[in-house]
Parts: structure tokens; C-alpha cells; sequence
């Protein structure tokens, strides 16, 4: 399925379409201990996400990949074999190939072959609505797609390479590679635009001093649907990997009168593709700047403590993973044996079992986020000036006020409060004693 390359292009490309569904056979290799047949049902579920029907499964027992073909050259003509007999116009491999394993595997089964990350990047392409997800799909998809830029007939071979032997001008794939590099460039600079006016809207935030609970956790692991029943936000929420991109900011009220914004991000996945790590760069930087995580388990899920490791790499990687966390062990209506997640939260510092669907639990998470936060106060006492009344509006909104008292020098308080209010009030306190 070749397409034409252009400069100007701004829409993520989406190779799969819900109408007219390809018909695809799976690829995967049998590595050892490894878990590959978990990931071959996350395959499976990727590729019904994207669009495509899986028609056969093909696999094959070997420790390592073949550097040409991916398979052993054998298996890979057998491959072609089940392809055609299964009248299969895609191939998946549940791995990320090479230019040169995908060429290969593409002169030998005459289909398109997508690997795993060109399958999520697909997927990312179809459920990016806003500027700002397509903006950063299209990154994505332009850095992973540049190294296959190859050519197919001698229309796009160079004519020579010396003096003399030069062609009448620039070959269709040259050409098609300077176009790619130059709209990389731009988007570049666009995303970096975008981390500076996510950069301003997180100082906007600092200026309210409300802090933020990210959600997070594995895709499709119900963060959307918890989002909305905790806020009454009106987030899209679908039974698919990744049905939701673009990071959605809501006030919750906490038990005592807190307020707290809860931010909605995009999913993780186990060997979450690094294009898309650095294109969402400007949208991860939410979860580093939260204060508190809220991993969204699916409780559900037969693969729980995969899904979970995956989501903590993940955290580890953004240098998140020591942050104060609640653990949200989301869909307990659909689990049969409830005591046994219950008996496996209970291993967490913090947990809760939740239900975001039915809405069960949701009272006890919030009583946990709020000890989560209290956990984070600092006592401060201070002398601060009068014209500062805003920041002791501040102190009762996100903090404990134990005694305030207005005098003629000032305001005498004596509070707990996060770590950055207290800062903030050191600051103006050192403001004021500079000034006198």
C-alpha cells in the first residue's frame, strides 16, 4: 500500500479503516520463557482496535529474530504459504522489525507487513482528534516511517554517482526523504511550541496552587470512565486500547473542602513505542509534574501483574515512579473472586477496589487522596503581610489552618500546607522583611 509523501501533509495517516476490515495473520516468535502469548493476545486486541480481522496466527520457536526475515528464511516462505491460503492481505508481527525484516517479509508474502509499533502508531493516527494529538501522532509517525523510505523499481534508483553519471535531477526517493525530514523539522519546533504553552499552562495551575492527581495506568484500564464519574467530565469512553489521546484536566472537591485538578493521560502499553514517547513528550510532562499518580488497575484483567509492571516501567522511564501513588483496582463488578483483589490491595501502601462504571468505592478513593495530600503538608508559622490575604485563602483552601490572627504588623499564621504554598509563603514573608 504505497502512499505519496508530502510536505504540507498535517493529518496523522491511519493505514486501517472500521469500514472494509483487512484481513490479517499474525506473526510472533516463541521466545523461550518469554510471555509472548499474553502479547500475542494484546496483539490481537491491537489489531481489532486498528481495524483488522485476524484470519491465522503464525509462529515460530526460536531464541532470536532472523536479521533478514525476521522467521528462518523457511518459515518465512511458509508464511506465505498460510497467507495466500488464507486469502490474507496484512501481516502483524508482534515485534518491532527492521526496514530490512519488513522488506524481506513484503518481497516474500506480497502484502503489507506492519509491525507492532507501525500497528500502534495506526491506532494512535485514528483516535487523534485534537490539533495537539495529531500534531504529535504525525512526529511519531514520520521518525519511525523515514528509515523505511525504500524504493521499489529502478524509477527511484539513483542514475550515478559521479561526475558524468548524474541523473537530470533529484530521484523520487530522495526526494520523498527531504520532504519527510523537512516536515519532521517543522513538527519539531511545533511540539516544542506546544511544551512551552503546556509549560505556561502548568504555571497558570502553580498560580491557583491546586495540585494534581494524575491518572494513569495501563490502556483501556477505565482512567476516562473514572475521570468522569470523579468529575462529571464528559471524556469519550470506548472498550478500545487507546480510545482516548488527548490529556483532560478536572476539579474534584475532597472530603474536608480540598480541591485537587485530576489530569486524564494517554495510556501505557508494554513496549510502548519510542516515537511516541518522545513526540508526547509535551503531554507526559503532565505526569511528571503531578504530585500525586492514581494508577488505574483493571482488576479484570487476566493479565493484572503484567499490565501493571508494563505501566511501571513506563513511570520509571518519565523518573515518576517514586512519586506518592494510589493504587485503583478499577472493574470489581466484573471480577468473580472479589476477595482475592481485595486481599491483593490490601499489599499496597495505598489502595482502594474500585468500580468506575458503577460508581462503587469512589467515596473511599477520594478519602484516600485526601490522606494522600494531607500526608504532604509541612507546618509553617509565619508573619505575613496584610496585602497577602490571598494566600491565607490559600492556606484554608489546600491546607490545614490551625490559628490566624490579624495584628496591625501583619497576619500571624500558623498552618500546614503543601511543600510548595510553604515555600510560596517564605517567599513573601523574605519579600516583605527586604522591603522594610
Amino acid at each position: 500500500m504505497s502512499r505519496r509523501v508530502s510536505a504540507r501533509r498535517s493529518e496523522p495517516e491511519p493505514r486501517f479503516t472500521s469500514a472494509g476490515r483487512q484481513r490479517a495473520v499474525l506473526v510472533t516468535l516463541e521466545q523461550g520463557a518469554a510471555d509472548w502469548e499474553e502479547s500475542l493476545q494484546e496483539l490481537t486486541a491491537l489489531a481489532d482496535t486498528a481495524g483488522a480481522e485476524t484470519v491465522n496466527v503464525f509462529s515460530q520457536k526460536r531464541e532470536n529474530p532472523d536479521p533478514r526475515y525476521f522467521l528462518g528464511k523457511g518459515r518465512a516462505h511458509e508464511l506465505n504459504q498460510v497467507v495466500a491460503e488464507a486469502e490474507a492481505d496484512l501481516v502483524l508481527v508482534d515485534d518491532e522489525l527492521t526496514p530490512n525484516q519488513q522488506h524481506s517479509l513484503e518481497q516474500i508474502t506480497k502484502v503489507d507487513v506492519v509491525d507492532r509499533t507501525g500497528l500502534i502508531l495506526d491506532i494512535f493516527a485514528q483516535h487523534a482528534h485534537s490539533k495537539e494529538g495529531k500534531l504529535q501522532v504525525e512526529l511519531a509517525q514520520l521518525n519511525y516511517r523515514l528509515p523505511r523510505l525504500v524504493g521499489r523499481g529502478k524509477e527511484l534508483s539513483r542514475l550515478g554517482g559521479g561526475i558524468g553519471t548524474r541523473g537530470p535531477g533529484e530521484t523520487k526517493l530522495e526526494s520523498d526523504r527531504r520532504r519527510i525530514r523537512r516536515r519532521i523539522n517543522l513538527l519539531d519546533k511545533q511540539v516544542e511550541r506546544l511544551g512551552k504553552q503546556r509549560a505556561q499552562q502548568r504555571r497558570s495551575r502553580w498560580k491557583s496552587q491546586l495540585p494534581v492527581a494524575c491518572l494513569v495506568g495501563y490502556t483501556n484500564s477505565g482512567k476516562s470512565t473514572l475521570l468522569n464519574a470523579l468529575c462529571n467530565a464528559d471524556v469519550l469512553v470506548e472498550d478500545r486500547l487507546f480510545a482516548t489521546l488527548d490529556p483532560t484536566i478536572r476539579r474534584l472537591e475532597l472530603p474536608g473542602g480540598r480541591h485537587i485538578l485530576i489530569s486524564d493521560t494517554v495510556g501505557f502499553i508494554r513496549n510502548l513505542p519510542h516515537q511516541l514517547v518522545a513526540a508526547f513528550r509535551a503531554t507526559l510532562e503532565e505526569v511528571q509534574e503531578a504530585e500525586i499518580l492514581i494508577h488505574v488497575l483493571d482488576a479484570s484483567s487476566p493479565n493484572l501483574a503484567a499490565q501493571r509492571e508494563a505501566a511501571e516501567r513506563v513511570l520509571a522511564e518519565l523518573e515518576c515512579a517514586t512519586k506518592p501513588t494510589l493504587f485503583a483496582y478499577n472493574k470489581a463488578d466484573k471480577v468473580s473472586n472479589l476477595e482475592f483483589i481485595q486481599k491483593r490491595a490490601t499489599g499496597d501502601d495505598r489502595a482502594v477496589v474500585i468500580s468506575a462504571l458503577r460508581g462503587s468505592g469512589l467515596d473511599s478513593l477520594a478519602v484516600q487522596l485526601a490522606h494522600l495530600l494531607e500526608e504532604g503538608l509541612v507546618e509553617i508559622s509565619a508573619l505575613l503581610p496584610l496585602e497577602a490575604a490571598d494566600i491565607v485563602s490559600l492556606a484554608h483552601e489546600r491546607g490545614d489552618v490551625l490559628s490566624e490572627e490579624y495584628r496591625p504588623d501583619g497576619i500571624q499564621l500558623l498552618a500546614r500546607v503543601p511543600s510548595d504554598l510553604a515555600a510560596r509563603i517564605r517567599a513573601s514573608v523574605d519579600a516583605e522583611s527586604g522591603t522594610s
